[in-house]
C-alpha cells in the first residue's frame, strides 16, 4: 500500500479496531495517523516531520530530543526549522528530554502512547564503538529507555520500536535479551527502510560534525510489546 494514501483500517490486515479510532487513516510503514506516538531522540527531527508529512497531521505526535533549543540550533541546520514546522502542523516538541528518565517528566508521565519509537540510541563516542565501555554505554541507555518506555505504553496494545544497525560491533547489543529481561514480548523484525519516510535524515548528532549522516547499513526495526502480568492461584 502507498504510504502516503489514506486506508480504512478495516483493509489494512494490521491494524485493529484499538489502533484506528476513525474509519480512514493515513499510514506509513507501521505507524498509523490515528496512533498516539512517542519519538525519542529524533535527533533533527526529521523523522517525526516526515511522519507528520505523511499523516498530514502532528497532531498526534510528541517529539522528543535531549538537546536544548540552543544546542539543537547549532548541531543541524535544519533543526529548528523542522521543529517549528512540527509545532505548525499541531505537533508537541520536547527539549531536554533523557531517554533514561522521560517517565518522571511532568508531562510524559501523565500520558500513554499506542507506539514509543526510538531511531538508532547512541550514548555518543566516549570510547571506540567496538570496545566493551562504549556497547556496555549504550547497552545502559537502551536498557534505561525501555524501563521508561514500558510506563509510557497504553496497556495492552502499547508497542515500544527501536531501530538497530545489524552486524558487529551492534549485535553485541543483544536487544532482544535486554527487552525479554525488562518484560518486553519481541513481536516482530523488519528491515527498516528510510525511503518510506521523505525528508528523514539519520545524524550523527556526536562528535565534531554532528550534522553529518552516518551510514545506515543493513538495519532492523525490533517491535516490542511489554508483557501481561503472570498470575497465580494465590492472586486470586
Amino acid at each position: 500500500m502507498a504510504e502516503t494514501e489514506p486506508v480504512s483500517c478495516e483493509e489494512d490486515d494490521t491494524s485493529t479496531d484499538d489502533d484506528c479510532e476513525s474509519e480512514v487513516e493515513y499510514w506509513v510503514g507501521p505507524y498509523c495517523s490515528a496512533h498516539r506516538i512517542l519519538l525519542v531522540g529524533d535527533g533533527d527531527f526529521s523523522f517525526s516531520l516526515a511522519l507528520a508529512k505523511s499523516f498530514r497531521s502532528a497532531s498526534n505526535l510528541v517529539a522528543t530530543s535531549i538537546d536544548k533549543r540552543d544546542d539543537l540550533e547549532k548541531k543541524y541546520s535544519d533543526g529548528g526549522q523542522n521543529v517549528r514546522d512540527l509545532e505548525d502542523m499541531g505537533g508537541l516538541v520536547l527539549l531536554g528530554i533523557d531517554a533514561t528518565k522521560m517517565s518522571e517528566h511532568f508531562f510524559l508521565k501523565t500520558q500513554r502512547f499506542d507506539r514509543i519509537v526510538y531511531n538508532f540510541p547512541h550514548v555518543g563516542f566516549q570510547y571506540r564503538e567496538a570496545s566493551y565501555c562504549q556497547i556496555l554505554l549504550n547497552k545502559t541507555l537502551v536498557q534505561e529507555f525501555f524501563r521508561n518506555a514500558m510506563a509510557l505504553t497504553k496497556s495492552g496494545k502499547g508497542e515500544i520500536h527501536v531501530t538497530h544497525k545489524e552486524g558487529e560491533p551492534y549485535d553485541k547489543w543483544d536487544l532482544v535479551t535486554m527487552a525479554k529481561d525488562k518484560g518486553l514480548l519481541l513481536l516482530e523484525v523488519s528491515p527498516f527502510n528510510k525511503h518510506i519516510y521523505p525528508g528523514y535524515n539519520q545524524k550523527r548528532a556526536h562528535g565534531k560534525d554532528p550534522d553529518a549522516p552516518f551510514r545506515l547499513g543493513n538495519c532492523k526495526t525490533y517491535k516490542f510489546k511489554p508483557q501481561p502480568p503472570m498470575y497465580t492461584p494465590s492472586d486470586f
